[in-house]
């Protein structure tokens, strides 16, 4: 299984540990994960106009079977992630801090929404996340 992580951007990659978590808890559960900071800029050694940016992620989004989309801290580029993967029809999941603020129009489009306290909290979600894909896969292949 393969999913898209949109997380807020940061040109100064502050929150590279966040990412670097999140991907580690979708590791430990088998999945893999691709996300814009981290495998296309290289953490900043790569630049890429905004066009071309869109353009690179639009194209990631349609590789991945689902997106997950990381809320703690609002951006409008999640927004613009979320609503291609919708229109799509790629699965999103939301994730966010405890007490973060989820606008309902996520809400809408999301077939899941998790909040956490600790990273650690994850991995038993993408397991129950990817073992359910799994299943879904299996009854597709049996029709």
């Amino acid at each position: 299984m393969s999913v898209y992580l949109a997380i807020k951007y940061h040109a100064d990659n502050s929150n590279r540990t966040a990412i670097e978590q999140i991907s580690a808890q979708l590791t430990a559960a088998g999945i893999a994960s691709v996300c814009i900071a981290r495998d296309v800029e290289h953490w900043g050694e790569m630049y890429f106009s905004p066009e071309e940016l869109m353009r690179l992620s639009f194209a990631k989004i349609e590789q991945s079977e689902l997106v997950i989309v990381e809320l703690t801290e609002k951006g409008v580029g999640l927004g613009i992630e979320a609503g291609y993967a919708h229109a799509r029809g790629i699965p999103i999941i939301t994730i966010a801090r405890q007490g973060a603020d989820i606008s309902e129009t996520l809400r809408g489009i999301s077939t899941e929404v998790f909040c956490y306290e600790s990273y650690a909290d994850l991995r038993p979600f993408f397991k129950r996340v990817s073992e359910k894909t799994i299943e879904r896969e299996g009854e597709k292949t049996r029709r």
